[in-house]
């Protein structure tokens, strides 16, 4: 079909405004490769725009060997998986109820749900429950605080309601099935394109959180690798044995420039399995975005 005139120049649009992004989007990643790999005076200096000049992966090999990075790589693998089960669990089977029409009251706990959408009980709140609780300093404050959000639940109930057809629930429970079976057996089965997407949202947001541990640890062995990352990157807590051996005690100058390579290099450290994963899981975003577009 021949393109009119007002497609052409939209196309034309289009294709600039997702250019400029995507370069926006793009330079930063780059540019923080080249200069964890790039000679720290360089660095320091303004001479690394956007590919690596004297590469150098002294960095790297620092931030290796200091155990904090591994003890945070360790805690956070463990938030996220055991937080994003806890969090599907929970979000899944909320959504169930809330989604049949012949569930009495659903809209009772829909608009109790909507409210802590818009209020919350404080931090301040928050802690004391959380200590009265004893659960400061375990790893029970990461994997609880926040497992559900309602918007995941909205998006799952609207699958139930628009993907699995009410007919084949009724069918089954002629059969027989109970509520339960019916749940674990045909609900879930079907709804793995939708749990994917769930498992994408909980687990980046996981992977990413600190601000749960900033609040409610103090134990450093508990600590998630985003923690030991802002540690670097904002407080510059970096352990004098990461930064200076022996003949860079006396030259302040190095200490600095070592301590910005060891930035971009902590960066690429802990976003690199989120960078490797994303590409395979592109596909569930687009989903998720699908799926969630009617809230009905």
């Amino acid at each position: 079909m021949k393109k009119s005139k007002d497609d052409i120049i939209f196309e034309a649009v289009n294709t600039f405004f997702v250019t400029v992004f995507f370069i926006i989007v793009l330079y930063p990643l780059i540019f923080v490769i080249s200069a964890s790999i790039s000679d720290p005076s360089l660095v320091s200096q303004g001479k690394v725009v956007l590919l690596p000049k004297g590469l150098n992966f002294d960095g790297y090999r620092r931030v290796l060997e200091y155990d904090d990075i591994w003890i945070g790589y360790r805690n956070t693998i463990f938030y996220t998986i055991a937080g994003t089960l806890i969090s599907l669990a929970l979000t899944l089977t909320a959504a169930y109820p809330l989604a049949r029409r012949d569930f009495v009251g659903k809209n009772v706990f829909v608009i109790y749900f909507t409210i802590t959408m818009f209020f919350s009980g404080g931090l301040i709140p928050t802690y004391m429950v959380v200590k009265a609780l004893g659960m400061r300093n375990t790893v029970f404050s990461q994997i609880l605080l926040g497992a559900v959000s309602f918007m995941n639940i909205v998006i799952v109930r609207t699958f139930y309601q628009t993907s699995i057809p009410e007919e084949l629930q009724q069918a089954a429970q002629i059969d027989g099935c109970s509520y339960a079976r019916l749940f674990t057996s045909i609900i879930l089965p079907l709804a793995k394109p939708v749990i994917a997407v769930m498992a994408l949202f909980y687990g980046v947001g996981r992977w990413n959180s600190y601000f749960t541990a900033l609040i409610y640890l103090s134990d450093r062995n508990l600590y998630p690798l985003q923690m030991i990352l802002r540690e670097i990157l904002i407080i510059n807590e970096i352990n004098m044995e990461m930064l200076m051996t022996e003949g860079e005690l006396e030259v302040i100058h190095k200490r600095v420039e070592l301590a910005t390579l060891l930035k971009y290099c902590v960066i690429i450290v802990s976003t690199l399995p989120v960078i490797m994963a994303y590409p395979f899981l592109q596909k569930y975003f687009v989903k998720g975005i699908m799926v969630g577009a009617i809230k009905g």
